[in-house]
């Protein structure tokens, strides 16, 4: 992480693009002024008016009965596993590839009680159905009752794949023979139906219930959405309270929420396109030391291949963000002669993780370009 102090001395002497995931997203100007101009209510009494409004449209907009604003999307997956897995002994079905078996801190076990079993993510974000009919328990004494299977979607860790509508409502299906939940993360679900170009309804019209993020790429400071039936909703909303998710005059965030979903909702197309140009810069190279798989490019996520095993991920995402006294002699420079920092995720993987998102410029996405292109030229040139 970077201290404010350090960001600030960065913007002095480098031109940074940010590209380490569109949590690091900020509000627009019109969103500021959404959020300066709520009308607030003390929201643990349900008497905020602009909360109850986000409430209602997200609601409206996914064709479900009814929403939870939640400060985050961990606590939103949480939450779904709390009330789908409400009896001693359940188990939740996960891909081992989701964030909410890798990046949630084992909550289901630490705080719900509940048993994860995983089952192995596809490259596309799926899982093979017939294993899982093999998966789930609980007619036997001597095994836990599965209760709930989840699916993300985009997929994050999948490089922002797309889960195909067919799947769901196979899976679907498959749930509803073996009395088993079906739980949604879609924390960039948006993203999902501007690559299907449906509305978001259709994407989920076959699970019980979903979350999406607010805080990602629809740039608002904090916040995410459970969806689902009353009776889900409403127990849900009883759980949030023993989270300490309970919130007094909380439409000062939500009133972030209905201006993404006027403003930015409309414009992840953008993002996409943003993100596939950056993908065929680097493809177009036909490096020996980072690939990307152009064809599966399908929303704001971009997977870099790395094709070296003396390339590791922190090292590549550290020379990146470096800025070199000779590649600013070599003219890798913004229009003010600021060199460019380029930031990307990574850790210990075999590849490194770009994320675009709306605060992103086209202006950026060039410079970025530029400099990608001369760190992978450099890698070439020294492992050759």
């Amino acid at each position: 992480m970077y201290s404010n102090n350090i960001a600030n001395s960065e913007a002095k002497t480098a031109r940074v693009v940010d590209f380490r995931s569109d949590t690091v997203s900020f509000p627009t100007s019109s969103m500021r002024k959404a959020i300066y101009e709520a009308a607030v209510g003390d929201d643990v009494y349900g008497e905020d008016p602009t909360v109850n409004e986000l409430e209602r449209r997200s609601a409206e907009l996914f064709c479900k009965e009814a929403a939870l604003f939640v400060p985050t999307g961990t606590m939103a997956n949480l939450l779904a596993i709390m009330v789908h897995c409400s009896k001693r002994g359940a188990e939740a079905i996960v891909g081992d590839l989701a964030h909410a078996f890798l990046y949630e801190q084992g909550g289901a076990a630490q705080i719900a009680g509940v048993q994860l079993n995983i089952i192995k993510n596809l490259p596309d974000g799926t899982f093979n159905l017939d294993e899982l009919r093999n998966k789930f328990r609980g007619y036997d004494i001597h095994e836990p009752k599965t209760t709930l299977v989840m699916v993300e979607n985009t997929h994050n860790i999948c490089g922002g794949k797309v889960i195909p509508l067919e799947w769901i409502e196979n899976l679907s299906k498959i749930c509803k023979q073996n009395s088993t939940k079906l739980h949604m993360d879609g924390a960039r679900i948006f993203n999902a139906a501007e690559y299907l170009n449906v509305p978001v309804s259709r994407i989920v019209r076959d699970v019980d219930s979903v979350c999406y993020c607010l805080s990602k790429g629809l740039a608002c400071p904090v916040g995410s959405v459970l969806i689902g039936s009353k009776d889900f909703i409403q127990e849900a909303h009883r759980l949030r309270k023993a989270l300490g998710g309970g919130m007094r005059q909380v439409g000062f965030l939500a009133a972030a929420g209905l201006c993404a979903l006027d403003e930015i909702v409309p414009i992840l197309r953008d993002d996409h396109e943003r993100t596939r140009k950056i993908a065929q810069a680097i493809h177009a190279m036909n490096s020996s030391v980072i690939a990307v798989d152009l064809d599966n490019v399908q929303t704001n996520i971009l997977l870099l291949e790395i094709l070296k095993k003396e390339i590791k991920a922190y090292n590549l995402s550290d020379r990146f963000a470096e800025v070199q006294p000779k590649e600013v002699d070599d003219g890798i420079v913004d229009s003010q002669g600021k060199g460019i920092s380029v930031k990307i995720s990574a850790r210990d993987w075999a590849f490194a993780r770009i994320v675009v998102y709306t605060n992103i410029t086209d202006e950026e996405v060039d410079l970025a370009i530029m400099k990608i292109k001369y760190v992978i030229q450099e890698y070439e040139q020294r492992l050759k």
